[in-house]
């Protein structure tokens, strides 16, 4: 809500105005949205009528549509979904997790949940909170509920859309009513949405009444909570220029770390610390003849791609994914080589997906090869998709460019030199000035305090860097009076301090309070950030009590795990809370959005 300058022509008394924000203060936007609504009724409509009409509109059941997205892909689908059920004039609320007073989940009548999965099998950064509550055994019965699950995920992953299927199983087991069965969906997903949502809307239209025009058109007006967006998506990115790639590892280092400058130009693209950039890019056009010589083709043969015709090598590097191996193409690939080994694999899920995740595509075949049409090849594979980095610059400093931490995948097979899709290409193979194909993917659940004062714990090893450098480059232009703390590991001081100069700059102008540096081979015992957080626990519990915020970036499936429980042994030790209320701590602090991380 925003007020007017003083001096303005304000309709409310300073008393009117300060009753008004106090009494809104924890209102969300989809609450605040149908105010708006209710106001605008009230004056349009004589006191009678206004009376009249206000219980008959409370009897109108609401869906609550709940979006839990990492990447932006559930969000999407989710306002998808809204749109379809604004069209048959049914009253929905779209709520970001986040954003969603999950204790009121026992007074939903009708819940759809929109969810994507990520680390091993975690529910979305947002509803980690909204999932341990319904998870718990303070979570109420929803006898009369009804509730419909869309999950996202990726089969190359263990834990397949294992959040999608916890939000499911869980809802049902509190009795709530399942309105269709629950969707997996893999990376490839536009159908199997389509055809849930228009299943899912002629469901609803049966069970409740549609509402009035009127009605429709101030709920679409404000029940969702709007991202900026920008002309640029990920269906139709920004063609940008490749600037500068920038080595930020020592020669001896074992990691291959480069700093990408990317120059927006006059696009006006813009973006806040704490988003990501999607990048789409393109197959080694090496790896793409070896694959083709063993299925024994020759690259030439035409392909369908979206309508357009392409020569296969081509199609190949361009639009599918050749480094990312799956349980399902094993199985596939299996079947179309009748190869005895892989064969025997086909029923057995954990000997498949452990195979997938240590072949990758090309080796698969070449330990199995057989001679394929190009149909066949194009069948066994999935679309290529972007990947997302997080933003390592503010605007407010660097203004038409983007900057990005890559860290580039690369291992061994058999002696056979392999690397990571989009890390690789990034590093080794676009040129300087190249074309580079972009978008923002926005995200809400990782964002600087509102108020500059608010002191800043950032907790970031490896690569998990990058949005802190974003960070301090914004309080720095900022001039905010905060604190910030940073907590930084990697293997070796003298090969892997990421941006070492800018971060002792930010220490000698007094930008940067304190920063904790764990080296784990430096010495005997490996020493890794969360042990730096459990040496400096009684200052780390004062800067929460201060009103700190917290934020974690980086890998999602262990050094993520391993931070939460050095925060919850702080908690526990020097806030005097036994574990199970340590954890209830944490999840208040991140539904005030002073706890947030941003892990992959």
């Amino acid at each position: 809500m925003t007020t007017q300058a003083p001096g303005s022509m304000l309709p409310l008394s300073p008393e009117q105005l300060a009753r008004l924000q106090a009494a809104t203060t924890d209102f969300s936007t989809t609450q605040m949205a149908w105010l708006s609504g209710y106001f605008w009724g009230m004056v349009n409509q004589t006191p009678d009528s206004v009376a009249a009409s206000a219980p008959a509109q409370a009897e109108i059941p609401a869906v609550t549509l709940l979006s839990a997205s990492q990447t932006g892909n559930a969000r999407r689908l989710a306002e998808q979904l809204r749109d379809d059920l604004l069209a048959a004039k049914l009253n929905v609320n779209l709520v970001n997790a986040g954003d969603y007073k999950f204790k009121q989940i026992g007074q939903e009548k009708l819940l759809v949940v929109v969810t994507s999965t990520q680390g091993e099998g975690e529910p979305p950064e947002e509803a980690v909170a909204l999932h341990k509550f319904l998870m718990s055994k303070k979570a109420p019965k929803m006898d009369g509920a009804a509730f419909a699950v869309f999950g996202l995920g990726d089969t190359s992953y263990e834990f397949f859309s294992k959040a999608g299927k916890d939000f499911d199983g869980r809802l049902a087991e509190l009795g709530a009513e399942r309105l269709l069965d629950r969707v997996d969906a893999d990376v490839e997903y536009a159908d199997q949405a389509a055809a849930w949502r228009s299943a899912l809307t002629e469901i609803l239209k049966k069970r409740i009444p549609t509402e009035s025009a009127a009605q429709a058109a101030v709920t679409a007006a404000g029940s969702v909570n709007e991202v900026f967006s920008s002309p640029y998506t990920k269906e139709a990115p920004l063609s940008a220029s490749f600037a500068v790639n920038q080595k930020i590892t020592g020669r001896d280092s074992d990691k291959d770390v480069r700093h990408i400058e990317i120059d927006l130009g006059d696009s006006g693209l813009r973006y806040q610390p704490g988003d990501a950039l999607g990048v789409w890019y393109e197959n080694d056009a090496e790896l793409v003849k070896e694959l083709l010589e063993l299925v024994w083709l020759k690259g030439d043969e035409p392909v369908d791609i979206n309508g357009q015709t392409l020569p296969l090598a081509e199609a190949l590097q361009k639009h599918f994914e050749l480094t990312v191996n799956t349980a399902q193409i094993v199985a596939q690939y299996a079947t179309l080589s009748r190869n005895e080994e892989l064969l025997s694999l086909v029923d057995d899920k954990a000997k498949l997906q452990k195979y997938a995740q240590y072949y990758p595509i090309v080796d698969m075949v070449r330990l199995a090869p057989a001679e394929l049409t190009a149909e066949q090849l194009c069948g066994l594979l999935r679309p290529l998709t972007p990947r997302l980095y997080s933003i390592a610059s503010s605007q407010a400093e660097t203004d038409t460019e983007v900057h990005i931490t890559v860290g580039a995948v690369r291992f061994d097979i058999e002696d056979r030199q392999r690397g990571g899709g989009a890390s690789t290409w990034l590093a080794d193979r676009i040129e300087e000035d190249g074309e580079i194909r972009v978008f923002i993917e926005h995200n809400d659940n990782f964002r600087l305090p509102i108020n500059p004062d608010a002191p800043v714990i950032m907790i970031g090893p490896g690569t998990g860097i990058a949005p802190f450098r974003a960070f301090m480059q914004q309080r720095d232009n900022d001039g905010a009076a905060g604190k910030n703390w940073l907590f930084f590991g990697n293997p070796h001081f003298t090969e892997d301090f990421l941006y070492q100069v800018e971060w002792q700059k930010y220490v000698k102008d007094g930008l940067l309070t304190h920063i904790d540096l764990a080296w784990s081979r430096d010495q005997a015992e490996k020493i890794y950030v969360q042990d730096k957080i459990r040496a400096k626990g009684a200052e780390v519990w004062r800067w929460i009590e201060e009103g700190a915020h917290l934020y974690v970036c980086g890998d999602a499936n262990r050094m993520a795990k391993d931070v939460e429980q050095a925060l919850l042994d702080v908690v526990v030790e020097h806030g005097g809370m036994d574990r199970e209320t340590a954890d209830e701590f944490l999840s208040e602090l991140r539904i005030e959005r002073r706890y947030q991380r941003d892990v992959y």
